[in-house]
């Protein structure tokens, strides 16, 4: 499903579909193509997709965790080319450090103290089998080759 398709959901579907606000959405595209911009060569081939189908593309394949297999037949690309775009579009968002997410203490901030901690410390014997002569089959040397 292309951005065409999905620009005119609610702001809650839109969320839905593929993990971030419209809001958010615009603010990775203007990124992406700002820098893509910056990097383009005159020379070449035009992009297949849009620069608002790529970072679709990337978000679907975040959200879904679909084989690449599956997102190039149904966006009617090569394996290959999913590859590149999303590891381009992964490789500028995350160089662009503007959508990072907190660390695991800004996710559970501590709102009191801990005063004591209780430890079940009751030890239980593993129970294994006995070590016996009789379990092991010995054979001379001889009768190896």
């Amino acid at each position: 499903m292309s951005y065409e398709q999905i620009k005119d959901l609610r702001p809650a579907d839109f969320k839905r579909y593929c993990g971030v606000e419209p809001e958010t959405f615009q603010r990775m595209v203007e990124l992406v193509s700002k820098r893509l911009t910056k990097e383009r060569r005159k020379a070449g081939r035009p992009p297949k997709l849009s620069v608002e189908d790529q970072v679709l593309l990337t978000l679907e394949y975040w959200r879904e965790y679909r084989t690449l297999f599956h997102l190039a037949t149904s966006w009617g690309l090569h394996e290959s080319n999913v590859c590149r775009i999303i590891r381009r579009v992964e490789d500028i968002l995350t160089k662009s450090r503007a959508f990072k997410l907190p660390g695991k203490k800004a996710l559970q901030p501590a709102d009191h103290q801990i005063e004591f901690v209780v430890v079940d410390v009751a030890e239980t014997p593993i129970e294994r089998p006995k070590k016996s002569k009789r379990l092991t089959t010995a054979a001379k040397r001889s009768a190896t080759r």
